[in-house]
C-alpha cells in the first residue's frame, strides 16, 4: 500500500501543500469545493417533515466522488480537513455521508494556517465532525433556499422572468435603496466659512473663524459673513490663547474578515472579490523557492481580533530588533470583538511575522504582495506602541472676532512607523505644523477669504462602506460579505458608478415588492436576530428545526396573501427615438437582466438588439469615421470601442482624449493614477501632469 493516511480538502492548492508536511504515509486529495447540496431543479426541503433537506451529488461532481471513494478504500484511515467554518465542517460531514465514514470517529482535523507546525499538530489532535456547525450551517442553508424559491416564482409571474430574491441580499438592496431615497429627499442648506491666512515670522499658516466674543457663531447667508468680516478694519490680530496638548493615537486591532475588506478597497482600490481571492492564495500556500509552499496567512473568513500568544511573542521580538525595545507595546489592550462575532478563529494575520513583505518580493507577485505588506504592516502596527502627537490650538482675536488655528506635530511615530489606517476618502491625516506663538503676540493677515458652500447629502456606498454597515448591523458573517455583494450586481438590482452602488429601477421593483409583503425578510433587525439564532444552534443551545419553523410558518401565510394580492407590473418598453436599420419599426429601450439595451418594437418578426453605450464625443483614432464610445465587457469592466465595430476594431481599456501625441502621433489616453488622472502615450514616449 502506498500510503496509509487518506486526507481530503477543498481546493488542489491547499491539498499540494499540506502534502508536502505530512510525508509519504499520507495521500492529500481535494474535493474541489462542496460535492453534495440541494437540486438546483426544485425546493429540495420537506416543510411538512421537520424541513428534512433532499440533498443529492452535485452535477459534475460524479467522477470526483468516484475517485475519492476509491482512494478512501485504500486507506487505513481517512481524514476530513476542509476550512475550520461552519461551511467547511458541513463538506466533511457530506464528505463523512459519502464516504460511510463514522460520525463518531475523531476524523475531522482543523487549523488555522497552513504551516508545518500547525498542520503536524492538528492531526495530532483530531476531533469528531461537530454537528452543532453543520447544523447551523444546514439550518442557514435551508433559510436561504426557502425565501430564495418561495419568493422568485412570485417574481417572475408578477414582474419578469428570471429574477429572484435571496435572504441576506434582499437586506442589502434595502440598505443600498434607502440611501439613495435620503440622496433624493435631501435639500441643501447654504452655509459660510471665513478662511484666514496669516504670517508669523515669515511663516504662513492657516486659521477659520470661530466667533465673536467668546461664542461659536454660525454662518448661513452672506449678510451673515459681511457683519462679520466688516469689523475687520485691520490687518493685526492679537493671539489670545494658546493651548498646547499631547494626544495619543492607537493602532488599529489586526484584521477581520470585514476590516481586511474595507482596507484593501481604500487603500488597494481592490473589489472585494479580488480580495478574497488573493487572501485565499496567500493562506492556502505560496511557493518560497527552497523552503517549499508555505502558507503564508492565517484563514481570512474571520470575526475575530484575537491573535495567538506565540505571534504576540514574535512580532514583539521583531519589533525590537527593527524598530528600538521603544516601539514595542508589550502589552496591549484587549479588543472587543463585534457583537455577535463567532470569534472561532483568531484574526488574520501573518503565518510569521519575520517573513517581511521584502523577504517575499520574489516569490509574491504584484496584487498579492500588496495585500500581503497590507495584513502584515497591519499585525505589526498592533503590537507597538501608540503614537503620540503634539497638539496645539491658537485663538487670534481683532474686535471680539475670533479665528482658531489648529496644529499638530508627530512627538514619537510609534505604530505609525509602519501603517497608517485608511480613510473613507482614501487621503491620510498629514502633520499641520503652526509657528511657534505665544499669548500676545501679533499676527499679521495675508488674507480672509468667505467661501460659500452647501450641505452635501449622504454618500452612496462604496464596497467598504456597505460591508461595514451590514457589519455593523450584524448582517450575513465574514464569509458572506463578498458573494452578497456580487449576487445584488450579477442580479442587476444594483450597479456601480465611480465605485459607489446605485439602485437599478429593477432593483427598486423588486425592492418595493418584497418590503410591502414580506417585510421581516428586509428587516435589518430581523435578518441580525436571525444571526444570532443560528449562533446559538452552533453553540448547541438551540435546535436548527425550531429555528427554522419560527421563520417559516409566518413567512409561509405572506406567501399566501402576495400571490392574491400582487398584480402583475408591466415594465414598459421606452420609445430609443429612432427606427430599426433592418426592418424600418421603432426601436425601443427594453430593461433585460444586465440592464437596459436597444430592441426593435417588430420582435418576434425582427430580433435585431443594440446594446447602449455612450459616446465620449472623440472620434475613432483608428479609422477616424466613428465616435469613440463607452462599452462594457462580460466582467462589467468599462472599456472603449468605436462605432463602426466590426468594420472597425479599435478598442482600449483607457480612454482616448481627442488629440495625438506630440513625439510619436500615436493616439493619448487618460489613465487613472494615484491622486488624479494622468494623459499618457501608449508607446512610453509621453506623459502630461497629473490632473488633480
Amino acid at each position: 500500500m502506498a500510503y496509509k493516511y487518506l486526507v481530503i480538502v477543498e481546493s488542489p492548492a491547499k491539498a499540494k501543500t499540506i502534502e508536502k508536511y505530512l510525508g509519504r504515509n499520507y495521500k492529500v486529495v481535494a474535493s474541489v469545493g462542496h460535492i453534495r447540496d440541494l437540486p438546483k431543479s426544485k425546493m429540495g426541503i420537506d416543510v411538512e417533515n421537520h424541513y428534512e433537506p433532499h440533498y443529492i451529488s452535485i452535477r459534475g461532481k460524479g467522477d470526483v466522488i468516484k475517485e475519492l471513494r476509491k482512494a478512501a478504500k485504500k486507506a487505513e484511515k481517512v481524514f476530513l480537513a476542509s476550512d475550520p467554518d461552519r461551511e467547511g465542517e458541513a463538506i466533511a460531514w457530506h464528505l463523512a455521508y459519502l464516504l460511510g465514514l463514522d460520525l463518531n470517529d475523531k476524523n475531522r482535523v482543523v487549523f488555522n494556517e497552513i504551516t508545518k507546525e500547525a498542520v503536524k499538530a492538528a492531526f495530532k489532535e483530531p476531533r469528531t465532525i461537530d454537528i452543532n456547525r453543520v447544523d447551523a450551517q444546514q439550518a442557514r442553508r435551508i433559510l436561504d433556499r426557502l425565501v430564495g424559491y418561495s419568493l422568485s416564482p412570485i417574481l417572475w409571474r408578477k414582474v419578469k422572468k428570471g429574477l429572484s430574491a435571496g435572504r441576506v441580499q434582499s437586506v442589502a438592496l434595502k440598505i443600498i435603496i434607502d440611501r439613495e431615497k435620503e440622496i433624493r429627499q435631501f435639500k441643501p442648506e447654504e452655509y459660510w466659512t471665513i478662511e484666514g491666512n496669516f504670517l508669523k515670522a515669515r511663516k504662513k499658516f492657516k486659521a477659520n473663524f470661530w466667533g465673536v466674543a467668546g461664542k461659536k457663531q454660525k454662518l448661513q447667508t452672506q449678510e451673515d459673513v459681511e457683519s462679520i468680516t466688516k469689523r475687520l478694519t485691520k490687518r493685526e490680530f492679537e493671539v489670545k490663547k494658546v493651548e498646547k496638548n499631547e494626544r495619543k493615537r492607537n493602532p488599529a486591532a489586526p484584521f477581520t474578515t470585514s476590516s481586511m475588506q474595507q482596507e484593501a478597497a481604500r487603500k488597494l482600490n481592490f473589489r472585494t472579490r479580488k480580495t478574497m481571492m488573493v487572501a485565499q492564495q496567500l493562506y492556502e500556500g505560496i511557493s518560497l523557492g527552497k523552503q517549499g509552499t508555505v502558507g503564508l496567512i492565517t484563514y481570512m473568513r474571520t470575526d475575530s481580533k484575537r491573535i495567538a500568544d506565540s505571534a504576540k511573542a514574535e512580532v514583539t521580538g521583531f519589533i525590537e530588533e527593527t524598530y528600538g525595545a521603544e516601539f514595542a507595546a508589550h502589552s496591549t489592550k484587549k479588543l472587543a470583538n463585534a457583537q455577535g462575532s463567532q470569534d472561532a478563529h483568531e484574526a488574520i494575520r501573518p503565518t510569521s511575522s519575520l517573513r517581511t513583505p521584502q523577504s517575499l518580493e520574489k516569490y509574491l507577485d504584484k496584487d498579492q504582495m500588496k495585500l500581503y505588506s497590507l495584513i502584515w504592516s497591519r499585525l505589526v502596527a498592533s503590537q507597538m506602541k501608540p503614537a503620540i502627537l503634539d497638539t496645539m490650538k491658537v485663538t487670534l482675536e481683532q474686535d471680539e472676532v475670533m479665528f482658531i488655528a489648529n496644529g499638530s506635530k508627530v512627538k514619537f511615530q510609534g505604530f505609525m512607523k509602519v501603517y497608517v489606517e485608511g480613510r473613507d476618502d482614501g487621503k491620510e491625516d498629514k502633520e499641520n505644523i503652526l509657528p511657534e506663538l505665544a499669548v500676545g503676540d501679533i499676527v499679521k493677515s495675508v488674507d480672509i477669504e468667505p467661501k460659500q458652500h452647501f450641505t452635501q447629502p449622504p454618500a452612496r456606498f462604496s464596497e467598504a462602506t456597505l460591508i461595514r454597515t451590514l457589519e455593523e448591523n450584524g448582517v450575513g458573517r465574514p464569509s458572506t460579505y463578498a458573494p452578497t455583494l456580487e449576487t445584488i450586481q450579477r442580479r442587476y438590482y444594483v450597479k456601480l458608478a465611480q465605485k459607489r452602488f446605485e439602485p437599478t429601477e429593477l432593483g427598486e421593483i423588486v425592492n418595493n415588492l418584497v418590503e410591502e409583503f414580506f417585510p421581516q425578510i428586509v428587516d435589518v433587525h430581523f435578518t441580525a436576530e436571525m444571526e444570532e439564532n443560528l449562533d446559538r444552534v452552533e453553540e448547541g443551545k438551540e435546535e436548527w428545526v425550531n429555528i427554522v419553523d419560527r421563520f417559516y410558518r409566518p413567512f409561509e401565510k405572506e406567501l399566501t396573501e402576495a400571490e392574491e394580492k400582487i398584480e402583475k407590473i408591466q415594465i414598459k418598453d421606452e420609445p430609443a427615438g429612432f427606427d430599426c436599420e433592418l426592418c424600418g419599426h421603432p426601436m425601443v429601450i427594453k430593461l433585460g437582466k444586465y440592464g437596459k439595451f436597444y430592441a426593435c418594437s417588430n420582435f418576434p418578426d425582427c430580433r435585431n438588439t443594440k446594446p447602449i453605450v455612450k459616446e465620449i464625443g472623440v472620434p475613432c483614432p483608428v479609422c477616424h469615421e466613428g465616435q469613440v464610445v463607452e462599452r462594457k465587457s462580460k466582467k462589467n469592466r468599462i472599456f472603449y470601442g468605436c462605432t463602426n465595430y466590426p468594420t472597425c476594431e479599435f478598442t482600449s481599456w483607457d480612454k482616448p482624449v481627442g488629440r495625438d501625441c506630440p513625439k510619436c502621433t500615436h493616439y493619448l489616453v487618460e489613465k487613472k493614477v494615484k491622486g488624479g488622472k494622468q494623459v499618457i502615450c501608449p508607446t512610453g514616449d509621453y506623459e502630461e501632469d497629473v490632473q488633480k
